[in-house]
């Protein structure tokens, strides 16, 4: 594994030497830890863009490993902006596009900034837990991810991730640039998009909102197997 003094040296190089280095040492962890295998390819045929993505959160692997799934679509992933603040996580950022957002906080430019990058035609997958998951299973999803749904109205595809909590492993005190990788296998399941159906007569903002969340997180949790669904089991 690169040592942390070695990734800070690696972000004081000059950017194209920066995300080339990146893009060699973070694929290589990738394609020599990671068995992939993927799910459900067919309901990624024909998709028109924008989409938003959506997925559980296990590791800080998550994004590498989607983002070689979905490299035909040049998504945008959602990142929180602490991956900037540590040598290690911002090689990854410099191999994945990102926008970031403020985790457990009203980031409205943040989420104002995802909704622009949606209704300007791009593709973009967000993770609604909006942390990893410590246990492995499914957290409850935070209200951005309503917000966003509501006001891009674009369809909306579900994919269940499992596996990357044992290719990256959390560390548990937060010390992100401990983390390493190992053998894991990992499966990929992709759903079907869908689109959140519209607010019924008489319903409250708030009772609309909570429907929605569940409807967001139930059609992740679907693709995952029970041990995993959590909340949402």
């Amino acid at each position: 594994m690169i040592s942390p003094s070695m990734a800070k040296f690696i972000g004081l190089l000059p950017n194209k030497l920066v995300s080339f280095l990146a893009n060699k040492i973070i694929n290589g962890y990738v394609s020599k830890y990671a068995n992939i295998n993927v799910e459900n390819l067919k309901n990624l045929d024909n998709v028109s863009r924008p989409v938003v993505f959506i997925c559980n959160h296990l590791s800080n692997s998550d994004g590498l490993v989607l983002n070689r799934i979905l490299k035909d679509f040049d998504v945008t992933f959602v990142a929180g902006v602490k991956l900037s603040d540590n040598s290690f996580t911002k090689l990854g950022i410099d191999v994945v596009k990102t926008t970031p957002l403020h985790p457990n906080s009203p980031d409205k430019e943040g989420i104002k900034r995802i909704i622009n990058i949606v209704n300007g035609g791009e593709n973009v997958l967000i993770f609604p837990e909006g942390t990893r998951s410590r246990s492995g299973k499914m957290i409850k999803g935070k209200k951005g991810i309503v917000l966003i749904a509501k006001k891009c109205n674009v369809p909306i595809i579900p994919i269940g991730i499992t596996g990357t909590e044992k290719l990256l492993p959390i560390n548990m005190e937060g010390k992100m640039e401990q983390e390493k990788f190992h053998n894991a296998d990992i499966n990929v399941k992709i759903g079907e998009q869908f689109i959140l159906p519209p607010r019924l007569e008489g319903e409250s903002k708030k009772e609309y909102d909570e429907r929605a969340m569940d409807i967001i997180m139930n059609n992740i949790a679907e693709l995952l197997p029970d041990e995993y669904k959590g909340e949402y089991l």
